[in-house]
């Protein structure tokens, strides 16, 4: 056995699970990279993963793999910096391990991440929420949990992977009604709940007088639903409700715009951004700035408010009645 798998053995299961204490997803994405990577080696070499040693992991491979995943599988910038973190934290790790390799893990160490420019925020409009809500069929359990599933998503603004992760135990109704969200890096976090998310979220309870573990917004099964099917079911409802609201017919829905909305939602009834990097769960306040950058009518209200170039300081007085109807005519 090669010298990698040992050492990416004990990375999984002792570095990255326990001594860093890195979130189920953060796990997931990092075994994929590995599996994507370890499955290029073999159908572009003939590695067999479990032969591949350290020394053929060089810079040369590695940009050789970054490329493919642009390239071959038409991956954005962001999910090729991604799979490079993911690399690089190996990699880390790996040259403490093995010093013998240390001048060839460096080189990849040295690998940059690639600059990107910043896209705008897809959000809903307050008449698009509207219709969205409306268009759900509520005439069937699944319409019924997928309306509230939207209204808290809306509300909130937590994650998909957080919505889905949510039990009844979790729950709060009574006075302060709030959600316990279990959010990002392992990271608990309180979110309230208005009048309508309670009122809904009773009239949900009622129906299926659930145990504190069950799932909040489960399968027909019970069991929790996938982000896959989150994204299945909304796509179902916006094409529903294009018919009132034909500018969804121009946006991408997916759940993480349901979170955009609930930002902006917020940033337009005048929250600060620091407040609202606090109820989405943001690491740094820094990173909810790009809701100030996406927002046009708020640029143009402050635009507005500006003195324009050359013009006196004072306030405006109109001029006389008549000498104004004349100028008019």
């Amino acid at each position: 056995m090669s010298a990698l798998a040992p050492t990416l053995e004990k990375y999984f299961t002792a570095h990255l699970a326990h001594s860093l204490g890195a979130s189920s997803h953060t796990i997931a994405a990092y075994r994929d990279t590995w599996r994507l990577l370890l499955a290029w080696l073999l159908a572009t070499g003939g590695h067999r993963p479990e032969t591949v040693d350290l020394q053929v992991l060089d810079s040369a491979t590695i940009s050789g793999f970054l490329g493919y995943l642009e390239q071959d599988r038409s991956n954005g910038i962001r999910t090729r910096n991604a799979r490079l973190a993911a690399l690089h934290s190996f990699f880390s790790y790996a040259a403490l391990q093995h010093p013998e390799h240390a001048e060839s893990l460096g080189r990849v160490l040295a690998i940059p991440v690639k600059r990107h420019s910043r896209t705008d925020i897809s959000y809903l409009s307050e008449d698009e929420t509207t219709a969205l809500l409306n268009a759900v069929d509520c005439s069937k359990r699944t319409g019924r949990r997928d309306r509230l599933l939207i209204l808290i998503a809306i509300s909130t603004g937590m994650r998909v992977s957080e919505l889905t992760a949510l039990t009844w135990g979790d729950v709060h109704l009574g006075t302060g009604a709030h959600l316990v969200c279990h959010g990002k890096g392992r990271k608990d976090r309180a979110t309230p709940l208005s009048r309508e998310d309670v009122a809904a979220m009773t009239v949900w309870k009622a129906e299926h007088s659930p145990a504190s573990t069950d799932v909040l917004f489960p399968t027909r099964d019970g069991t929790r639903m996938s982000t896959d099917a989150v994204a299945q079911r909304l796509s179902v409802h916006v094409a529903a409700a294009t018919g009132t609201a034909p500018t969804l017919k121009t946006k991408t829905i997916t759940p993480h715009v349901l979170r955009h909305t609930a930002a902006m939602r917020l940033l337009h009834a005048g929250i600060d951004t620091t407040v609202i990097a606090l109820w989405l769960g943001h690491e740094s306040p820094e990173t909810t700035q790009i809701y100030l950058h996406a927002d046009l009518a708020m640029k143009e209200k402050a635009l507005e408010r500006v003195r324009p170039i050359g013009v006196l300081p004072g306030r405006y007085e109109p001029g006389d009645a008549l000498m104004v109807f004349l100028e008019a005519l």
